[in-house]
């Protein structure tokens, strides 16, 4: 099949990675004529000649008009219900399955590891989940072991958010004492018991959903019936522990209030709620592109079998706490009796997306004719035949439900490389003998040209495409990529605030509406790049919900289930309705390159030049020497910042195009890279791995690749990093096994 493939597909694929050449050739000499001309690329004034020109050449293509999606046999995780999404590494096991099992989180666990309780502070006569702080007097909380002040904190909120989410038709969820479900009639509904004796109900009642455990009213009997509370009985305290647990559910999402007045943290919460676990990454990315470092055959069968054994569900991995050797394994499903008193199961696990490579690899762990193949063709096969059980019913879990294989395809530029992808899919399925669409298509909008061809690109995969989603990391390097020559670009910082990317962000989300999306598909945003700064993303990331995305991206499981609070906060479907009433985003903003009006200082040029040459360089050396392709990196304030190829690619593009307009010298770059090659060393110096660079500068791979992503950046295809990182890390594999 993989012969047959390359024979047939190879073709296409050269001729499509050719017309990327020639595209960004022309679009170079364009602006080089201009320029000679005396014209100033940066004037809106020349925005129409602009124009003009790329739908000559045909980078900007006609819009054929309204385009509706017909993809059927989609997951309602995917479909139907908003929730965070997890991107995972696949060549690293415990990181995959703690990604698949991060549908289910804990609200309090993530509330007390993050700064959104405050180290020395507390939440006074707070009101709804937030914070009143004062400053706490006298000495400071303890540093290790528990510490009630923040555990009060994390209840108070927990609090707070309940009374958001599932308020009562009478009180507060603080003043609650206890809850069990009661039958009314033939449903059964949530009873809630105040600490003034009053027995209250939930305001929406149909939010109660189901049950676990032993619970009920106190009672003085030790046989545990339901009997009428006197209101002289001390509920604060209740005669008989229950411990259960109490399932919600709203805006499709489920919360399960753990209760167990026994249990340390139960005892401190008047209601006896230890935790709550919230229904939070009903999807998870397994990914084998930028995230991972797989650069031959030993490194992309590690891949294969991770996603072989999620889909299975015999995907372990063992690790050790406390001392005692535990193993990782796949959630299973979590059980309740619904409000019906029938038995139901919920999923335990979310359902896993595979990315797979870029058109633009090629990998020689296959070979045909003696070439190298495409990397995506080896990708998509793997995937499939790995799905195959869970297609079939013969896995130990189940991942799609609905019987669809779900695979997000990158750096796919415009609607005919969509066509080449659709092409590949439908015959992957007949090799298997897979009925038509079966294979369902993610496309990432983050290559320019496939954002100012949206509509189009979705048009060729109508059928089978599930998911668009701004990659805006990506996307701000092929920008930067695409106007190389046009002029200097605006520092990293002041990427945001350009008109293109508010367009940009906005169009996918118009085009996603118009094109049916709503109820078949997802409407996707980026990733939150400060996996410790959780307090920020809580403030910031409900923008995405509110600019109509069913989903966004999310570092972490703890991160995911905090964000899901965002999916209960703002009704998605709703937002979209009043989004899809407003003017659609003009693609002549999408075109406006981000490039400086104004001329920039030299402190600002120092300062750019040495964050974004320690961030390079903070990434590439774990890439290259400990094959790490997604890294905690600090930055030069110690502030650990998410890197991966994507975040390469814009410091290395925007480093290439100040050189290339002279804001800064070849000289001027090697000496910060050597001077932030110290800090990068000094950072890693706790790591027992970790191999110093500075010890020679002049042969360090790892050093020397950094460097060259930045001096060759300009003729890099599209600015992508991929080709200098696996030639390095190949080298460095080389050297290191040579020494053994």
């Amino acid at each position: 099949c993989l012969e047959q493939l390359t024979k047939e597909l190879r073709p296409e694929v050269e001729a499509c990675l050719k017309r990327r050449d020639e595209l960004q050739e022309k679009v170079d000499a364009f602006y080089e004529r201009s320029k000679a001309a005396g014209t100033d690329c940066a004037t809106k004034e020349f925005r129409p000649q602009c124009k003009a020109f790329l739908k000559e050449i045909g980078y900007l293509e006609d819009d054929r008009g309204p385009v509706s999606i017909s993809t059927q046999f989609v997951d309602p995780e995917i479909a139907l219900v908003p929730a965070p999404q997890l991107v995972v590494p696949s060549d690293n096991a415990r990181y995959v399955l703690n990604a698949v099992n991060a549908r289910w989180g804990s609200l309090f666990d993530a509330l007390y590891g993050f700064d959104i309780i405050p180290s020395t502070s507390i939440q006074l006569g707070s009101s709804g989940a937030g914070f009143d702080v004062a400053t706490v007097s006298g000495p400071a909380p303890p540093v290790s072991g528990y510490n009630p002040v923040r555990g009060k904190a994390v209840i108070e909120f927990a609090n707070g958010l309940l009374d958001e989410i599932a308020p009562l038709a009478t009180g507060c969820w603080a003043e609650v004492t206890r809850l069990w479900p009661q039958f009314v009639g033939q449903q059964q509904q949530l009873v809630l018991l105040l600490k003034s004796g009053e027995t209250t109900s939930l305001k929406t009642p149909s939010l109660f959903v189901g049950s676990v455990g032993s619970l009920g009213p106190p009672s003085a009997h030790s046989s545990g019936a339901a009997v009428a509370v006197p209101v002289a009985t001390n509920v604060s305290s209740p005669s008989l522990p229950d411990e259960g647990r109490i399932f919600l559910k709203h805006n499709g999402l489920h919360l399960v209030l753990e209760i167990d007045h026994e249990d340390p943290i139960g005892k401190s919460s008047l209601s006896g709620i230890k935790d709550i676990t919230m229904e939070a990454a009903l999807t998870a990315i397994l990914d084998m592109e930028d995230s991972v470092s797989a650069v031959d055959a030993d490194d992309k069968a590690k891949v294969y079998t991770n996603i072989c054994g999620v889909m299975r569900g015999s995907l372990e991995a063992p690790f050790v706490k406390d001392g005692k050797t535990l193993v990782r394994r796949a959630r299973p499903d979590i059980w309740l009796r619904d409000e019906k008193g029938d038995a139901k199961a919920l999923p335990g696990r979310a359902v896993c997306l595979v990315r797979n490579v870029g058109h633009h690899m090629f990998t020689d762990m296959v070979l045909c004719d003696g070439r190298t193949v495409p990397e995506g063709f080896v990708d998509c096969l793997v995937t499939t035949a790995a799905a195959l059980q869970d297609l079939r019913g013969t896995g130990l879990v189940v991942n799609s439900r609905l019987g669809s294989v779900y695979i997000v395809k990158p750096k796919m530029h415009g609607p005919r490389e969509i066509t080449l992808t659709n092409s590949l899919f439908g015959r992957t399925e007949e090799f298997f003998g897979l009925r038509r669409d079966t294979i369902k298509m993610g496309i990432m909008d983050e290559e320019r040209r496939t954002s100012v061809n949206l509509r189009e690109c979705i048009r060729a995969a109508s059928s089978r495409v599930f998911f668009i989603n701004t990659g805006f990391l990506d996307r701000t390097g092929d920008e930067i990529h695409t106007c190389m020559v046009a002029g200097p670009v605006v520092r990293k910082a002041d990427m945001k605030k350009e008109p293109w990317i508010k367009a940009y962000e906005d169009s996918n989300v118009d085009i996603g509406l118009h094109s049916n999306f709503q109820g078949r598909a997802q409407i996707g945003k980026g990733m939150w790049a400060k996996p410790d700064s959780m307090l920020a993303m809580l403030e910031a990331k409900i923008a995405e919900p509110m600019a109509g995305a069913s989903t966004a991206w999310v570092p972490s499981p703890l991160a995911a289930a905090l964000h899901s609070i965002h999916y209960h906060r703002v009704e998605v479907p709703q937002r979209q309705m009043q989004l899809a009433m407003r003017p659609p985003a003009s693609v002549n903003l999408i075109l406006e390159p981000p490039l400086l009006k104004v001329k920039l200082d030299a402190h600002d040029i120092e300062e750019e030049l040495r964050e974004s040459a320690q961030a390079i360089l903070g990434y590439v050396v774990r890439w290259v020497d400990l094959g790490v392709g997604c890294s905690k990196v600090p930055d030069l304030q110690n502030v650990g910042l998410m890197e991966d190829r994507a975040t390469l690619r814009i410091s290395s593009q925007l480093l290439a195009n100040w050189l290339h307009h002279g804001l800064v010298t070849e000289s001027q770059l090697r000496g910060t890279f050597a001077e932030m090659a110290k800090v990068v060393d000094q950072q890693n110096a706790r790591d027992n791995a970790y191999r110093p660079m500075c010890a020679n500068l002049d042969d360090n791979i790892a050093f020397q690749a950094a460097l060259r992503l930045v001096l060759d950046g300009r003729k890099a295809p599209n600015g992508y990093t991929e080709f200098t990182l696996h030639d390095a890390r190949r080298k460095a594999k080389s050297l290191f096994s040579s020494r053994l």
